[in-house]
């Protein structure tokens, strides 16, 4: 009965688990982390911890003892800058050596730089205006146009923020429905760059949004309620692979599930008794980063 709820743990795909079953605040433990971004040009595997407030970082080389390792962690639990209330997503601007991280809970979103970590600035407060937010979860930078991208959760919309000094430029969204363009409870964010599109989880609408990476106007949509596979059940982190497939966290149903760049799917990890709330791309290495219950798991893309 232990092994079924746990299938991941023989499952000969997964090349790194991090993590305990149960959660923890010791280093190298979590309380259910929910944001994830390779830093690719190191190595290296950042994990938002978001219970335990703080980020933790590890090695991603090598198989088994040889990675996940812990090599840093930063922030902590407070409402000052540099500190955190439940932090959600991770996003990483290697063009301007920096981390962004919304910080859910205290309404904003912070840098820190990449290569040492230390803070650097905050946006935001709580409310519905212009660089106001209603507990943030999801972010994504744009390279091609300087920005950066977060769902703005409570507020039904996307906010499209400068990368360079966090002003805002647009919004997409903003009342809540099922109509092209408008969202519900929107969670996970990821760019697709090769297809200049913007792709979201729209959590409970049941379905992913593709969006214009120009301008946010709706392209398509694929997903319905339900637990088939290419259904879903409260979708949460997503991200798109070299291959341009769309990678989906199925939350309630918890499992990964793999689509098409045109939203078909393709196949389906099941993870047991663990809520699957993140997933991320390593383009160097060709790994997929996902979140599990209170542990990481780390599989190849194929």
């Amino acid at each position: 009965m232990e092994d079924s709820l746990y299938p991941l743990d023989d499952d000969p795909r997964i090349k790194l688990t991090i993590g305990t079953k149960q959660h923890g605040d010791a280093d190298g433990q979590f309380a259910f982390p929910a944001g994830l971004a390779f830093d690719h040009r190191r190595g290296l595997l950042l994990v938002v911890d978001t219970t335990n407030c703080r980020v933790q970082v590890f090695s991603c080389d090598g198989d088994g003892d040889d990675g996940g390792s812990l090599v840093s962690k930063f922030g902590e639990q407070g409402d000052q800058p540099g500190q955190f209330q439940l932090p959600y997503g991770i996003a990483i601007d290697h063009d301007h050596d920096r981390i962004f991280v919304t910080d859910r809970d205290n309404h904003r979103v912070q840098s820190w730089s990449l290569s040492n970590q230390s803070f650097l600035s905050c946006v935001g407060r709580r409310g519905s205006r212009d660089l106001e937010f209603d507990y943030p979860r999801g972010i994504a930078v744009d390279k091609h146009h300087r920005r950066i991208i977060l769902t703005d959760t409570l507020n039904h919309r996307l906010v499209f923020l400068s990368s360079v000094d966090l002003s805002f430029l647009f919004k997409v969204g903003g009342i809540q429905g099922p109509e092209p363009g408008r969202f519900s409870y929107p969670s996970g964010v990821a760019v697709d760059r090769e297809r200049h599109r913007i792709i979201v989880s729209d959590t409970l609408n049941y379905r992913v949004q593709v969006l214009s990476l120009i301008d946010g106007s709706f392209l398509f949509e694929f997903g319905s309620k339900g637990d088939q596979p290419g259904q879903l059940n409260n979708p949460q982190g997503l991200c798109t692979d070299n291959q341009g497939r769309i990678i989906v966290a199925d939350g309630v149903n918890r499992r990964l599930q793999a689509f098409t760049h045109e939203g078909h799917h393709i196949s389906s990890l099941h993870c047991g008794r663990g809520w699957p709330s993140a997933v991320a791309f390593d383009e160097q290495r060709g790994l997929i980063a996902f979140t599990a219950g209170h542990r990481v798991h780390v599989i190849g893309a194929n």
